[in-house]
């Protein structure tokens, strides 16, 4: 990577374009916006602080912050040329180092905090080993494994339009950012669980490849927070920044709801599944601990050709295999526990072969960085219970851009094992699996589902949203069930 490219990956330094910020201003004035002060957190070269000086005349100060001094310098000489530059202030200051509680305390009239916040991961800054980051903390305040896995792992942009909203305080202050769709939607989210005071708030579509060469959907995103109005936590999304009508987006219940009408036709279905949906085997390390059979014997990701005992040796189908229905490709996935924690030792007794090849590769195994394996037994995986090893299962890839629920029996006399972008549930018979899988395909589940599901992020079918569905409501109201939808 070179040094340009890993200085724009750190900073998450997608620059607007001149004519973008041009246009999201006048959004703003459009949707009324009157603000006394504007305040652009990371104003880069500075496209959101001279628009917005020119969109709002009347505006009394516009103050810039942005960590790179080469930025700086070239915006202050940009401003010296401008009439409207003495109303301009650029500070070098690095986000997380600037108290936003004071600055915002010290505007005159509505602070409007304005810009485009980094786009970047907190696990990507950390594999560059970056210092970029806000201190460390479970500031969604994730539990158990969530918090030391996928779910601790989230964009920069979302702490820092956080920390701008606790810094906000009780005054009125508007907030318009350009960041992912998915982000914002947390955002919001957020602010309806702690009650924020959102007098109104929207999200505006935006063409991210256009504008940034981004293959992400993003947007505009809107809050006016005033605690003299009644707070407001539904949203309208529109397609763009010149759409005047729009979906109306809501949180219920708990839950962030895409399709308000159709999930209060259905929200008698909401509750608890009857059982738990699960996740594949995780394992992080495919090229090891996953196989294709040749023959009478099993090649490897690093293409070695072993031979290993049958036991711990289970047929596996990828994300991919059951989004798109594809029938097994005689793919297996090693699986040395039958609980998370179990202890492997015994393997190197009873299966010398799998223990002599784990051992062969105990560099890769051993090197995984997630601390969940630091704490359990060597070689452990996860995703695995007395539920991963019944025979019957109804699958749906979590990645996949449709409800492709599938209904797999054993292979080869084995329950069938997935990877962890797959999500099932188990059953000990045949029959159970059929009406669970008739059930969950019945318009109303999909309703529900779909009411729920935002198709643009790039997991959009979670667990939270699958055991809200309690599909036992519909089995008395079951249709005959579906044959065999996995053609293995």
């Amino acid at each position: 990577m070179t040094e340009e490219r890993r200085r724009r990956v750190e900073f998450g330094d997608f620059q607007t374009p001149e004519e973008l910020a041009r246009d999201v201003c006048a959004k703003l004035v459009g949707l009324g916006l009157k603000p006394g002060t504007v305040i652009e957190p990371t104003c880069g070269v500075g496209a959101f602080v001279l628009a917005a000086a020119a969109a709002f005349p009347e505006v009394q100060s516009v103050l810039g912050f942005e960590v790179n001094a080469q930025y700086v310098e070239r915006l202050s000489a940009a401003l010296l040329a401008r009439s409207d530059g003495p109303r301009v202030r650029v500070v070098r200051a690095d986000f997380f180092q600037v108290a936003w509680s004071d600055e915002l305390a010290s505007c005159a009239g509505t602070p409007l905090i304005l810009g485009n916040l980094p786009w970047v991961t907190n696990s990507a800054l950390g594999a560059l080993g970056s210092q970029n980051l806000p201190e460390k903390s479970n500031f969604l305040n994730h539990g158990g494994f969530e918090a030391i896995s996928g779910k601790a792992n989230f964009d920069i942009s979302e702490w820092m339009m956080l920390e701008l909203l606790r810094a906000a305080g009780p005054r009125p202050t508007d907030l318009a950012m350009l960041v992912k769709t998915a982000v914002a939607r947390k955002v919001l989210a957020h602010a309806e669980r702690q009650r924020l005071p959102v007098k109104e708030a929207s999200i505006h579509r935006i063409d991210a490849k256009k504008h940034f060469g981004a293959a992400v959907d993003a947007c505009l995103l809107v809050m006016r927070l005033d605690p003299r109005f009644a707070a407001r936590h539904d949203y309208t999304v529109y397609d763009d920044l010149v759409a005047q009508t729009g979906t109306r987006v809501g949180h219920r219940q708990g839950l962030t709801v895409r399709d308000i009408n159709a999930f209060e036709a259905s929200v008698h279905l909401l509750g608890r599944a009857p059982q738990k949906w699960r996740s594949g085997v995780k394992h992080d390390v495919s090229a090891v601990m996953e196989f294709t059979r040749v023959g009478d014997h099993f090649v490897n990701g690093l293409d070695e050709h072993v031979a290993l005992e049958s036991d711990h040796l289970y047929p596996l189908l990828k994300g991919s295999d059951i989004g798109s229905n594809r029938r097994w490709r005689e793919k297996f996935v090693l699986v040395t526990q039958k609980s998370v924690g179990e202890g492997t030792q015994w393997i190197r007794q009873v299966c010398p072969l799998t223990w002599s090849y784990l051992e062969r590769h105990a560099a890769a195994l051993d090197a995984r960085a997630s601390v969940i394996y630091a704490k359990n037994p060597r070689f452990s995986v996860f995703g695995v219970g007395d539920y991963a090893f019944r025979p019957w299962r109804v699958a749906i890839c979590g990645l996949y851009k449709s409800l492709g629920f599938r209904l797999v029996g054993p292979i080869e006399g084995k329950p069938a094992m997935f990877d962890d972008t797959v999500y099932y549930l188990s059953f000990d018979s045949e029959s159970d699996a059929r009406v669970a899988m008739t059930s969950l395909t019945s318009e109303p589940a999909k309703r529900f589902l779909m009411s729920l599901i935002f198709w643009d992020e790039k997991r959009p079918i979670k667990t939270g949203i699958l055991n809200a569905l309690d599909w036992s409501r519909l089995v008395e109201d079951a249709l005959p069930a579906p044959q065999l939808a996995f053609d293995l």
